[in-house]
């Protein structure tokens, strides 16, 4: 699978923007802050319905206008397919595939895959448990576009549940009256369904991300590992990865918590507070491995993650945003050679010298809002 042809208007920094491409690897070369991101941030929203640098839509619209468009042609073998995306903050989004409006956003998740690597993926490492447990649901959801819905409904009912938690938490603290938290049982089974889908899915991926990411690391620094990827939950020690023990466990852990949760105001147990231990050798990565080891890492987990896409077919587009500036010779030129193969490998880099040469292929330079093919 490769992106064709990208179109974007008002997106970030550009009124309009038409780059036509090429299976291999197609660099994007220009100073900072003359848009080569904008261009592959487009392209990974296209994947995952989000962007690697912020959290809301707001600030890809360009400034003084109200909504952005994101199109691209899309080849699979054969196949071709349009994606467009109309990006409205404040506002519901919009979708289209092969000009067909009567589609949702979340339809247009699978048609294109990424897999992108970034400075920020120093976060996997050394950031907060929410970096890691993004970074499996985002996978998750690549590999299973369904699972967007099931995390859409487990964020829907834990925001309910947390208002009626808080909503209890604080009539208790001004002496009032005890509310009535009969439909919190209703809430918990809701939470605990979704939240039981969502934990097997993450359990089935670290299984299936282990062995890849162990050879990654191999690859990339010889002789430094073994890694080991040991899923912490919020509750009780998980026995069994089966949908519905996950289920009960998870149920009996929300009623054993329940007191504690009344008194805090919101819930304590579930897949948004357990956390993704990464281990180098027998000790925590974070803290412990040094700021070579843990690009390593972070590097690893992006190749397992390419290579567990790829094994599952429909393989994705590779995405190198400005990440070979922050490596040393050795893992710039491990990496390159890993890359290099892939059906489409999209890079950015400030200066040409950034970009190893085994990466050869189109060149587009990028500067003062224009993107000209050299």
């Amino acid at each position: 699978m490769h992106v064709t042809h990208l179109s974007l208007a008002d997106f970030r920094s550009y009124a309009r923007v038409e780059v036509p491409l090429d299976p291999g690897v197609t660099a994007f070369v220009g100073p900072n802050g003359q848009g080569k991101t904008n261009l592959v941030e487009a392209v990974g929203y296209l994947a995952t319905l989000g962007s690697h640098r912020v959290s809301s839509d707001a600030p890809l619209v360009r400034m003084g206008a109200d909504r952005a468009i994101i199109r691209a042609n899309v080849r699979q073998g054969e196949r071709q397919q349009l994606i467009e995306l109309e990006l409205n903050p404040g506002r519901a989004n919009r979708a289209r595939i092969n000009r067909s409006s009567q589609v949702k956003p979340r339809d247009v998740l699978g048609i294109v895959r990424t897999v992108l690597f970034a400075p920020e993926d120093l976060a996997l490492v050394k950031g907060d448990p929410g970096e890691r447990r993004r970074f499996l649901d985002e996978l998750i959801t690549a590999r299973s576009p369904r699972m967007a819905g099931v995390r859409s409904d487990y964020d829907r009912v834990l925001k309910q549940r947390n208002t009626l938690l808080k909503s209890a938490a604080l009539a208790r603290r001004h002496g009032g009256r005890s509310m009535d938290l009969s439909t919190l049982d209703v809430w918990d089974q809701h939470l605990a369904r979704a939240g039981a889908e969502l934990l097997a899915q993450r359990l089935d991926l670290i299984a299936a991300l282990q062995p890849l990411a162990d050879k990654a690391y191999e690859q990339l620094a010889p002789g430094g590992g073994p890694l080991a990827l040991e899923y912490k939950p919020s509750s009780a020690e998980i026995v069994g990865h089966a949908r519905e023990e996950l289920y009960e466990q998870f149920t009996a852990a929300l009623v054993e918590a329940r007191k504690q949760e009344i008194e805090r105001g919101m819930t304590l147990v579930g897949p948004h507070r357990d956390e993704l231990l990464l281990k180098l050798g027998q000790l925590p990565a974070k803290g412990y491995a040094s700021h070579g080891e843990s690009w390593s890492y972070a590097l690893a987990l992006r190749l397992a993650s390419y290579d567990l896409l790829r094994a599952e077919g429909n393989e994705p587009v590779l995405v190198l945003d400005d990440v070979f500036a922050e490596l040393d010779t050795r893992r710039r030129e491990r990496l390159a050679e890993l890359v290099a193969p892939g059906e489409q490998v999209l890079v950015t880099a400030a200066v040409e010298d950034d970009v190893p040469g085994v990466l050869s292929g189109a060149r587009y330079s990028v500067a003062e809002g224009a993107v000209e093919r050299v």
